[in-house]
């Protein structure tokens, strides 16, 4: 396996395939069960990946620069989670809290992970 990782197209491949699923996982998550409960309050989480786009597509999509799209992504998903407590406080038949800290903490590991694996690309090989 470490062969088929061994050149720097093959983990700038691997990081984006990452990156994709976890927006993915996240769109699926949000569209099929929701994270803050009923009604579009979900809509806060779909900040990170506009985030991720806008940053990747600035910088190119370069290995650098998508290191910091996706850590831009986990930022804002932490963010939103942060959001998405308060109005799990304030709204007394919603989700639970427990569940909102642990789906923001889940996504934004999994951005994070993105991010971790374009830092395994060398600049000057991608």
């Amino acid at each position: 396996m470490t062969r088929t990782l061994s050149t720097p197209t093959a983990r700038y491949a691997l990081a984006l395939g990452v990156s994709l699923v976890t927006v993915l996982f996240l769109l699926l998550g949000i569209g099929a069960l929701g994270i803050v409960g009923d009604g579009d309050r979900d809509a806060l989480y779909l900040a990170a990946p506009v985030v991720a786009a806008l940053v990747a597509v600035l910088t190119r999509f370069r290995a650098d620069g998508m290191v910091l799209a996706l850590a831009a992504a986990a930022v804002t998903t932490v963010v939103a989670g942060a959001v998405a407590v308060g109005l799990v406080v304030t709204d007394r038949e919603s989700a639970s809290i427990a569940d909102v800290v642990m789906l923001t903490g889940m996504y934004a590991v999994l951005f994070a992970l993105g991010a971790w694996l374009f830092t395994r690309v060398r600049v000057s090989d991608a």
